[in-house]
């Protein structure tokens, strides 16, 4: 995994293989707060999916990691932290997230991780670290984006290598 820390809040890395997207997914379930709201954005087959799930399995969840395309969320409880997995691919409104509880998922006892947070535009508050995936090749590159002092704190903590 090739890393580039940014002088302005970001992270690049060139993540080699779907095994680096997994590692990039242990380390940010080290260095994220119990209460985050994290971003995933990127193309069918980027490895929003893949990142989301590797951090779930390192924060320690054992059974399947579903894609909540057609449920819109997974909740998982793990070890006494609440963590909710959005997918808004299918979200024909951001309005439906209203119906859904939305606020009551990001009452800032938990962390959400939301794939296609652009589809919610509107609904969804600003988050804490914004995470930008795309194909490279055999690979995919990353950028991470701070929004704010915790999502500064994950970038500053966060170890790659």
């Amino acid at each position: 995994m090739n890393l580039n820390r940014g002088v302005d809040d970001g992270l690049e890395l060139a993540l080699a293989d779907e095994a680096a997207t997994e590692h990039l997914g242990a380390a940010l379930a080290r260095a994220l707060p119990r209460n985050a709201l994290v971003f995933l954005h990127g193309n069918l087959g980027a490895g929003k999916t893949t990142l989301a799930r590797a951090l779930l399995r390192a924060l320690g969840h054992a059974g399947a990691v579903r894609s909540p395309t057609y449920t819109l969320v997974e909740p998982y409880e793990i070890d006494g932290r609440r963590v909710f997995h959005f997918d808004l691919y299918r979200l024909a409104d951001p309005e439906e997230l209203e119906a859904i509880g939305l606020r009551d998922y990001l009452d800032g006892d938990s962390l959400c991780l939301i794939e296609w947070p652009e589809r919610g535009a509107g609904m969804l508050p600003a988050a804490d670290l914004d995470i930008h995936l795309a194909t490279d090749g055999a690979g995919r590159h990353a950028r991470l984006l701070a929004e704010g002092e915790k999502g500064r704190s994950v970038l500053i903590s966060i170890d790659v290598m």
